[in-house]
């Protein structure tokens, strides 16, 4: 019934920005831990960003002060803002939220992913 849906993935020159959304849909949701993953081909997947309900985040080693998560709770949006984007930054991106509705059990779900390719 929740529904977790990427956006703003692409091609992007070295260098370059991306804004990535997570829309969470449906009736009676509420985010609480949220967190942005990606996974290149033939490689783990790894953690690029998390955001506790409280505001506190943490972020993987690779990024380097260039990436922040931010979120909408009233519209049930996760964002994640790259600058300076690397070739090595190539990997599908996917949300993945701690989420309950109308007040239920504690769920975590993952969305489909979006593409980022950074390349000349």
């Amino acid at each position: 019934q929740v529904r977790l849906v990427e956006s703003g993935g692409g091609l992007v020159q070295p260098g370059g920005s991306l804004k990535l959304s997570c829309a969470a849909s449906g009736s009676g949701v509420s985010l609480y831990a949220v967190n942005w993953y990606r996974q290149a081909p033939g490689k783990q997947r790894e953690l690029v960003a998390r955001m506790s309900s409280g505001g506190s985040t943490n972020y993987g080693d690779f990024v380097q002060g260039r990436f922040t998560i931010s979120r909408d709770n009233r519209k049930n949006m996760v964002y994640l803002e790259m600058n300076n984007l690397k070739p090595e930054d190539t990997a599908v991106y996917s949300c993945n939220v701690d989420y309950r509705q109308f007040g239920g059990p504690l769920v975590n779900d993952w969305g489909r992913g979006t593409q980022v390719i950074v390349s000349q």
